[in-house]
C-alpha cells in the first residue's frame, strides 16, 4: 500500500497542471501584498502579514481552489486511461480497491498541498508588513480585518492556521468528487467540467427553501469564516468526503478500463 501511496503522489507531482497549480498558489499572495489600488476596489487596507494569508485564502477558495482541485482529480484518472498505462496497473496481482484507495488518498492530500503553497507564499509576501501584534484582525478570526482591537502575533497565528485547516476540509469532498467523475467518465475534461457545474448548480439552488440549502456542499464552502459552532458543517463535509469516497471505490470496482 505504502508503495502504491509513493507512486501516487510522484505521478501526482509530475503533472504539468499541478506544477503549476502549486506556482499559482505560491505567486498569487505577492498580487495582494502589493496591489496598489487595493483600499479603493476593497476599502482594505493590510497593516500586518498575518492578513495576507487571510485575503489569498478568500480570493482563492470560492473559485481557483475547487478548479484546480477538480482538474488534478480528474487528471488522475483521466490521463492515465488516455495514455493507457491503467489497465496494465490492474492486470498485475493488485486489489483494485488498494488501487482507488491510494489515488483517493492522494486525491483527498492535495488541496493541502495547494494550501501549504498559498500560505508558504503568502508569510513570504507579507514579510515587509511584519508578524507583530497589531490593531485589527487576521481576517480569519472574529470581526475580520477589522478585528476587535489589538491582536497578538500568536492569536492571529492560530486563527491563520484554524482557517487553511478548515479550508484544506472544505476541499477534501470536491477533490472526492473529481475522483468520482474521473472514474465514471474516464476523461480528464469531462470530469472536471462535470465537477465545477456540479458545485455551481447547488449553488444556484439558493431559490430552494432554506432547510434543503442546509444540506448542500456549497453552503458549507466558507465554514473556514465561520467563528460559531461549525460541528454541523464539519460532519456534513465528512459525510460528503466519505460518501464520495466509497462511490468512487465502488464504481472504479466495477468499472470496465
Amino acid at each position: 500500500m505504502l508503495t502504491l501511496l509513493r507512486l501516487e503522489f510522484l505521478k501526482l507531482l509530475g503533472a504539468r497542471s499541478v506544477r503549476i497549480a502549486l506556482l499559482v498558489c505560491f505567486l498569487l499572495p505577492w498580487l495582494w501584498s502589493f496591489a496598489p489600488r487595493l483600499q479603493q476596489v476593497y476599502g482594505l487596507v493590510l497593516t500586518s502579514g498575518f492578513q495576507v494569508p487571510a485575503i489569498s485564502l478568500i480570493t482563492t477558495v470560492q473559485f481557483i481552489l475547487p478548479l484546480f482541485v477538480a482538474l488534478s482529480c480528474a487528471e488522475m484518472i483521466g490521463v492515465e486511461v488516455a495514455q493507457g498505462t491503467l489497465a496494465p496497473l490492474l492486470l498485475r496481482p493488485i486489489d483494485r480497491n488498494r488501487v482507488m484507495l491510494s489515488k483517493l488518498v492522494a486525491a483527498l492530500l492535495y488541496p493541502a498541498l495547494l494550501l501549504l503553497a498559498l500560505l508558504l507564499g503568502s508569510f513570504l509576501a507579507g514579510i515587509r508588513l511584519g508578524f507583530g501584534d497589531f490593531t485589527g484582525g487576521s481576517g480569519l478570526g472574529p470581526g475580520g480585518f477589522i478585528g476587535q482591537g489589538a491582536l497578538s502575533s500568536s492569536m492571529a497565528l492560530t486563527e491563520v492556521l484554524r482557517g487553511y485547516a478548515l479550508a484544506a476540509l472544505v476541499m477534501a469532498p470536491i477533490a472526492a468528487l473529481g475522483l468520482l467523475f474521473g472514474v465514471i467518465f474516464l476523461n480528464t475534461a469531462a470530469a472536471a467540467l462535470a465537477t465545477i457545474a456540479t458545485l455551481q448548480v447547488m449553488r444556484l439552488l439558493t431559490v430552494f427553501p432554506e432547510g434543503f440549502q442546509k444540506i448542500l456542499l456549497t453552503t458549507h464552502l466558507d465554514v473556514y469564516l465561520r467563528q460559531g459552532d461549525i460541528t454541523q458543517s464539519l460532519i456534513l463535509l465528512i459525510i460528503y468526503t466519505a460518501g464520495f469516497s466509497l462511490l468512487t471505490i465502488f464504481a472504479f470496482d466495477r468499472r470496465d478500463v
